[in-house]
This record gives C-alpha cells, sequence and structure tokens, in this order.
C-alpha cells in the first residue's frame, strides 16, 4: 500500500461519510462529490469505475434495483397495496393487536417479495388511514411496519439493498436467501410479533365502537384497475420462479428484472414517463458513487491492510472474526444507513479471509482455520490480488 494514495483516499472517503451521516448536505450530493475527488486526485478513473468487477461499479445490483422499482411503480398503480392494509384493517375487526399482526404480517410478505423500503412508503400512508378510522395512536403501527419490512426483507435476495450487494459480491443465488435466511426470518417474524405485544400493549385499546368503524371498508373498491393487476401478479410470479432458477440458466437476477420490467410494461401498456418517475433515481446514483468510493480504498490498498490487521488480530479465531463482522456492521448500520456499512464490511471480510487459506495456516496460528472448500465456494471466494 503507497502512504500518500492511501492517505488521500481515506480523507476522501472519510469527509464523505462526514457529510452524509451528518446531512449537511444531501447524501447523494456527497457521494458523486466524493467520485469526483478521488477522480480529480488519480485515486479512481473511468476504466476502474465503471469496467472493474474488483472495485468498479456493480452494474448487476443496478440494474436490479432498477427493474424492480419498475415492477413495484407497476403495481402501486393498481392500487394493490391499499387493497392490502384495508383488507387487513377490515379482517380485523377493529382489534387494535390483530390489525397491528396483520399490516406486520402483509408488510413482511411484501417485503420479501419487492424491496422493503417502497412497500413501508407505500402501506404507510393506508395504515395511517385506517388508525384514523378507529381513532388509534399510528405511532405502535408505523414503528412495528418498519421492523417487519427489515425482517420481511432480510429474506430473499430482493427484498433489501443490501442483500443484492452481498449476493452479487458472494455470488450467492436466490434459492440461497431461501434456503437460510427465509426460515430465520418467518421465526423472527413470530418473536416480533411478541415483541411488539410486549412493548406496546398499554397503547392498544379496544373500543366497542372499532369493529363498527370499519365494517363498510371494502377492499376491493381500492383496486383500480382489475385485469392490470392480474397482468402484473401473473408476470411478478414469471419473475419469482426466474430468480428461484437463475442460477440453472446461468442468467444474472439483474437481467431477470429487467426482462420481468420490460414485460409488465408490454403486458400492461404502463404510461413510461408515470412508471419512471417513481423510480428512485436518487437512490440509483447514491449506490453507483459508494461503489466507486469503496473501489478507491481497494485500489489504494486501504481494505487490504484492514483485511492483513484483521487476520493479525483474529488469527484462526473464526468465530471471534465472524462476531467481530456481525456486530460491527449492526453497530454501523445503527448510526449511519445499513447501505452504506455493507461495501466497506464485505470488502474487508473479503480480504481477511483471502489473506488467509489453508495453505498458508502458519499465519493464522499453526493449523488451519475451516475454511468452506467447495467447488462452489472455491468460486464465489475468488483470491484477492495482494499489489
Amino acid at each position: 500500500m503507497t502512504a500518500t494514495p492511501a492517505v488521500l483516499a481515506i480523507a476522501v472517503f472519510v469527509a464523505t461519510y462526514f457529510l452524509i451521516a451528518t446531512e449537511r448536505v444531501h447524501r447523494v450530493a456527497a457521494a458523486v462529490g466524493g467520485v469526483a475527488l478521488m477522480a480529480i486526485l488519480g485515486l479512481v478513473d473511468t476504466e476502474t469505475a465503471f469496467y472493474s468487477e474488483r472495485s468498479g461499479i456493480d452494474w448487476n445490483v443496478i440494474f436490479l434495483l432498477f427493474g424492480m422499482m419498475i415492477v413495484v411503480s407497476i403495481l402501486k398503480q393498481t392500487g394493490l397495496f391499499d387493497y392490502l392494509a384495508v383488507w387487513a384493517g377490515q379482517r380485523s375487526r377493529g382489534r387494535p393487536f390483530r390489525l397491528m399482526a396483520l399490516l406486520m404480517t402483509v408488510t413482511a410478505a411484501a417485503s420479501a417479495l419487492l424491496d422493503n423500503v417502497t412497500t413501508v412508503l407505500l402501506m404507510a400512508p393506508v395504515a395511517l388511514m385506517v388508525c384514523r378510522r378507529l381513532d388509534l395512536d399510528p405511532i405502535p403501527y408505523l414503528i412495528t411496519l418498519a421492523f417487519a419490512s427489515n425482517v420481511g426483507g432480510a429474506a430473499t435476495l430482493i427484498g433489501d439493498p443490501p442483500n443484492i450487494i452481498i449476493a452479487s459480491r458472494a455470488d450467492l443465488s436466490f434459492n440461497d436467501f431461501l434456503v437460510h435466511m427465509t426460515p430465520i426470518a418467518i421465526l423472527l417474524q413470530v418473536l416480533l410479533l411478541g415483541l411488539s405485544w410486549l412493548l406496546f400493549r398499554r397503547r392498544l385499546d379496544y373500543g366497542a365502537d372499532h369493529a363498527d368503524a370499519v365494517a363498510d371498508l371494502s377492499p376491493k373498491d381500492e383496486i383500480r384497475d382489475w385485469p392490470m393487476l392480474r397482468k402484473c401478479l401473473i408476470v411478478l410470479a414469471l419473475i419469482m420462479i426466474g430468480f428461484s432458477l437463475h442460477s440453472v440458466l446461468h442468467v444474472q437476477p439483474s437481467l431477470i428484472a429487467l426482462l420481468g420490467a420490460w414485460l409488465m410494461v408490454l403486458v400492461t401498456g404502463a404510461n413510461p414517463a408515470q412508471f419512471l418517475e417513481e423510480v428512485e433515481w436518487p437512490t440509483l446514483a447514491f449506490f453507483m458513487a459508494l461503489f466507486v468510493l469503496v473501489g478507491g480504498l481497494v485500489e489504494t490498498g486501504v481494505i487490504g491492510a484492514l483485511g492483513e490487521a484483521a487476520v493479525e488480530a483474529t488469527g484462526d479465531r473464526s468465530f471471534l472474526a465472524a462476531t467481530a463482522l456481525l456486530f460491527g456492521s449492526a453497530v454501523l448500520g445503527a448510526f449511519v444507513d445499513n447501505i452504506r456499512t455493507r461495501p466497506r464490511w464485505h470488502q474487508w471480510s473479503r480480504t481477511s479471509w483471502r489473506r488467509c487459506p489453508p495453505a498458508r495456516a502458519n499465519r493464522c496460528g499453526g493449523r488451519s482455520p475451516s475454511v468452506p472448500t467447495s467447488a462452489a465456494t472455491r468460486r464465489r471466494w475468488r483470491p484477492v490480488p495482494t499489489s
């Protein structure tokens, strides 16, 4: 690691993160400004930023997000999310905790199939409407919606942007998340329901007039276009099937998302100006800038040095290293948006892991750590250059 470029990269990275974390300027402006400064200082160039698989923009992540944003935007036009929230209000029969449990379950399921952030943005306004109708305190419902969206989003590859980054960099498939994460997410959702009752049971007062307040709610009235909804659900089912088979078909999830979005636009005749307006362009721009910022640290050897230091600190104690990664991500994610923590921690973990393979076990305290050696794992965890 050359000292001067590394110091400059760290300075730009820390300054950018400070501006983002303190919200002194918009996060996109701060991230793009950091990229521009790295380019001016010669730390990154167009070849590195746009074409490098190791330290450039991960286009699979960007286009997967873009495709799913279009899908969600078109689904929103049908009134599906309004239908689900009103249905929960009606099925609850005015009982506050039953309403909370149904809203949480619907939000978690939708977050697993779509994007959890967008799901909350669409579900929250309708949940507020139901709460006003029942004269309920909306704060517990909004808080539990946020909890449920995070749990549900963790269940699948497409449920949360950090999942997409991790899957792309570690070469994990949609089915890997289904097998390993979905059962845990279901268990956590059940535990979350119990925890929510413990936290908010004193604020969930039931009145005799609550049932009458929701009796005349009609979820079907919330659907704006039934034929369009049917077409969207068929295409969404095809997209999910495509995701589950992408490792067999050897097709990237990003391509499946783009093809699914194109098919949904084709069969519904959606207006491009309308659904493109709903695409979260600032989020996509922020992701691209973030990849380049972290790539600058990779190119200057900062991440490699952190990996070496991690190996020296943990040796062959893989449990300690995994625990540090887990709690480090959790603590950083509590104060800094979890999207911003994932690329940095992933690069650090990959580098530190590969710095100590079985062939170099002496550096890990004299014996080989428990490194998976399947062919799939060897493909996923490619060696990191030591330059």
